[in-house]
């Protein structure tokens, strides 16, 4: 729902990008109300340097997938964005546990999860024709 209500935002403000900061506008507003109305804790300097600099990273990963699907989402319609949305974060999950990347313990890409992800590409195929 959230790749078709981004995109028809886009068709109302005339960009991607003023779609996708409008969107992460909005979300940053809901977040920051709820922190406040559930009183949690803000962090504090010291806590939030302790982060790992590739930690910060994330926001912008979210960024530039929203745009894409904001792009993307008219082109290759829904259901083709969301199922190579899946296979693609699948194969990445996948790598980051094979690797122990980004502090998660190393889980081996055997050969059941190589092929689940082929698997999903696969799909993403069937899906794309259908």
């Amino acid at each position: 729902m959230q790749v078709g209500m981004n995109a028809t935002l886009r068709q109302s403000v005339g960009s991607p990008i003023w779609a996708s900061l409008t969107s992460f506008s909005v979300g940053t507003l809901c977040l920051g109300i709820y922190a406040l109305l559930s009183r949690i804790a803000v962090p504090s300097v010291s806590m939030l340097s302790a982060a790992p600099v590739w930690s910060w990273f994330g926001g912008t990963i979210g960024a530039v997938y929203v745009t894409l699907s904001i792009i993307l989402a008219p082109k290759l319609g829904s259901a083709t964005l969301i199922a190579a949305t899946i296979a693609g974060q699948m194969l990445a999950s996948v790598l980051i546990d094979h690797f122990g990347w980004l502090g998660f313990s190393p889980h081996p890409a055997g050969v059941e999860r190589l092929l689940g992800v082929v698997l999903l590409f696969a799909g993403v195929l069937l899906i794309q024709r259908g």
